[in-house]
């Protein structure tokens, strides 16, 4: 078996607790090259892993040909340029979340995966719900939820609910595009089961318009809304509501509802925990997952199985990550026109 040799462009937070330790678990897998994003911090991260190329920059990474895959683990201003060069120079291609700045980048990057079939290309995924994943596929499957009806995505924090707190990187536009609060994080979940909507109807607000920043006397932009709701429109005639909100106390956290003609399915994030009800039921209660279902984080081994042949990229695919981004799109959209917009 071949060594496969990774370079990593932004060796952040993410890439600490999950990218550097699942790729040296897979066997005959190097972290040959680092850039991060400046030298000083390029070279802390190099000795703390013992990763033995620094690279000044993320061009320099991407075109050194002894390096086979490329993981972009930087804010989403970069998942383009990188994942563009990256696959121009024939490496594979695994991402962070969210996949881009906007749909369009978003498009551009599969178009680009679809010119080079022999490479893989994979966006990190949402971790969110990847436990009972299957269990949830097999109630919908064997009817027990019935006809879909309403669907509910709920996910609400005070992350910004201080207006004294300085501006972070999220809620800057020039950084994270069009990606709000938990909108992405929670969607993709969802999507795993149900099938993607048709339309949008959306609004968003800003409760502080501008924060200071990291640099010294000055103020930023808040570039991302503070909360947004939306209510979409589900294949076969359910509808959907998204309650998201970055300022609000005592909110209902991360979870999705999916309400049918039979049954109610509610799988709460928080506590990564799965419930059902039956129509004739008098509560809902919590569902055992079989330990031989359990689902859980694995990106790193199904990228480097993928590169080896062995299995496809499931979570989460270039393609899935444009609908998504879409979506996202179509939401921003309808909050600014005031008008149904189709996804």
């Amino acid at each position: 078996m071949s060594t496969i040799r990774v370079g990593i462009v932004g060796l952040g937070a993410n890439s600490k607790l999950r990218h550097v330790p699942g790729l040296l678990e897979c066997e005959d897998v190097e972290i040959t090259g680092v850039c991060n994003s400046n030298a000083e911090s390029t070279a802390r991260v190099a000795d703390e892993y013992s990763i033995p190329n620094k690279f000044e920059s993320w061009e320099q990474l991407v075109a050194d040909p002894d390096i086979d895959a490329v993981v972009i683990g930087t804010w989403p201003y970069l998942h383009c340029p990188i994942t563009l060069a990256a696959l121009a120079a024939d490496k594979h291609v695994m991402t962070e979340a969210r996949m881009a700045m906007n749909a369009e980048e978003a498009r551009q990057m599969h178009e680009a995966s679809r010119t080079k079939p022999d490479l893989i290309t994979q966006i990190v995924p949402s971790p969110l719900g990847l436990r009972a994943h299957k269990t949830v596929k097999e109630f919908i499957a064997d009817g027990r939820l019935g006809t879909l009806r309403e669907v509910a995505v709920l996910g609400t924090n005070t992350a910004y609910a201080d207006p004294q707190s300085p501006l972070h990187w999220r809620q800057a536009a020039e950084f994270s595009g069009i990606n709000m609060l938990a909108l992405g994080i929670l969607h993709e979940p969802l999507v795993r089961w149900i099938d993607h909507p048709t339309s949008v109807m959306a609004t968003i607000q800003t409760f502080t318009e501008t924060r200071s920043t990291p640099y010294e006397n000055t103020t930023g932009v808040v570039g991302t809304p503070d909360t947004v709701h939306a209510v979409t429109e589900i294949p076969g005639g359910a509808r959907g509501i998204y309650h998201l909100s970055g300022v609000i106390h005592h909110g209902p956290a991360n979870q999705v509802h999916l309400y049918g003609s039979e049954g109610t399915l509610k799988y709460r994030f928080d506590t990564d925990t799965l419930y059902f009800g039956s129509s004739s039921a008098s509560e809902i209660t919590e569902v055992v997952v079989p330990e031989d279902d359990e689902g859980g984080w694995r990106v790193e081994e199904e990228f480097i199985n993928a590169i080896r042949g062995i299995e496809p990229i499931e979570f989460t695919t270039f393609e899935a990550g444009v609908k998504y981004m879409e979506f996202t799109d179509a939401v921003l959209t309808s909050a600014e026109t005031g008008e149904l917009v189709s996804c």
